[in-house]
């Protein structure tokens, strides 16, 4: 995990990729590249060794925790540390669609239905409220047909 665009030659890549006998610079350079748009997040990224011989490398970037694309697209610090107490964000049904579609690589679902189910379990343990409701009374309404995505 490295911060989007900000990955540098110190712990965890430094001690990983060193003894390989990359060009660690040039590594550094090409993953900041790759993860400057996942600025402010922490981002899953794989340096798979292609040839050893030639040093040649493959960087493979994933994406972010649903949580941290939610606290991106919401502008929130962090979660509630207390969801009965605090609301962390009120988020709208398209915020939720959006972060659901962008994930939609990584998750068990095979529909966006399924994907915005999932996002919306984040949101009830990060205590995010989506339009002024609680995530499961949503994620009830969508199940009931009430909300169509």
């Amino acid at each position: 995990m490295v911060e989007g665009g900000k990955a540098s030659a110190g712990a965890p890549l430094g001690p990983a990729l060193g003894p390989l006998g990359l060009n660690l610079g040039q590594v550094i350079k090409d993953i900041n590249e790759k993860t400057k748009a996942f600025a402010g997040m922490q981002v899953p990224i794989s340096v798979i060794i292609t040839d050893p011989a030639s040093k040649k490398y493959e960087i493979k970037v994933g994406v972010p925790p649903t949580s941290a694309l939610l606290k991106k697209e919401l502008g929130i610090e962090s979660a509630s540390g207390n969801k009965k107490e605090k609301i962390a964000a009120d988020a709208s049904l398209e915020v939720i669609k959006k972060v659901a579609a962008s994930k939609m690589t990584s998750m068990l679902s095979y529909d966006l239905r399924g994907a915005v189910m999932e996002v919306l379990g984040t949101c009830v343990s990060m205590g995010v409220n989506v339009e002024g409701k609680d995530p499961k009374e949503v994620q009830k309404l969508i199940m009931s047909g009430s909300i169509k995505l």
